[in-house]
């Protein structure tokens, strides 16, 4: 079996791609701040870092910096090319390249990085999380009336199936862009809102609001939603109930 490299490894994505690679007998080096024996800020770099990438098969970029994230990679990708690893993986976002943010325009920076760094890549985009569907919705339902944008929806993706994808694309050679994964369901922000206050015992009134600007357009042209490539298969519904633990 393989070696791998898994930067960001205990956060939300890159703790379930560690899990299943080692189910699946690969041995996994995990690179956080705050996880010897390789802690690293990758915005830094250094001596751990090559120590890091030293003798893998693969790196797994699951890193989520949002300051300092171009710098990140640029720093992983010179270690990977001085280490000579055969293949680095980035799993990034659908939309990045037609939703105008800051934090999109910066992953498609690296997306580009990567891609022209001499080093075998695969890429992988993945449309949001359940659970940052949930954050959201933590902050937006604390005043009574719950805000809510107008016509937007979204297509929310379970984070274990896209760790098992991306275990799978790690364990492999290098592919290039593969195709997007996203969630089951495309569903407007009320329909979730209702699903995610029902479960957490929640009364708010929603309040759907237009917001100005570039970002909210591509919202609602639907930018961030793949409905071609709805491979998911675990609901928003299904995510909630078993985050707590409702019938």
């Amino acid at each position: 079996m393989s070696t791998i490299l898994v930067t960001g490894g205990t956060g939300t994505l890159g703790r379930p791609v560690c899990e299943r690679l080692r189910a699946d007998g690969h041995e996994v080096r995990v690179l956080s701040r705050h996880s010897p024996p390789y802690a690293v800020d990758l915005r830094k770099g250094g001596p751990v870092l090559d120590r890091a990438v030293d003798g893998v098969d693969a790196v797994v970029h699951c890193s989520n910096i949002r300051r300092g994230d171009k710098e990140a990679a640029r720093l992983l990708i010179e270690a990977v090319r001085r280490a000579g690893v055969p293949h680095l993986l980035y799993i990034s976002i659908i939309g990045v390249d037609r939703v105008p943010l800051g934090y999109f325009r910066t992953k498609y920076a690296v997306e580009r990085m990567i891609q022209g760094s001499g080093t075998p890549w695969t890429l992988l985009r993945a449309t949001q999380f359940h659970d940052l569907v949930v954050q959201l919705f933590q902050v937006l339902a604390k005043p009574p009336v719950m805000p809510l944008p107008r016509d937007v929806r979204a297509q929310p993706v379970e984070v274990t199936e896209v760790a098992a994808r991306l275990s799978e694309l790690a364990a492999g050679p290098p592919a290039g862009r593969v195709e997007d994964m996203a969630g089951p369901e495309i569903r407007t922000f009320p329909e979730l809102a209702h699903a995610y206050l029902r479960a957490t015992g929640g009364r708010r009134r929603l309040l759907e609001m237009p917001l100005p600007g570039r970002v909210y357009a591509g919202l609602r042209r639907g930018d961030l939603l793949a409905p071609e490539r709805a491979v998911g298969r675990v609901t928003f519904e299904e995510y909630l109930a078993r985050r707590y633990d409702t019938p």
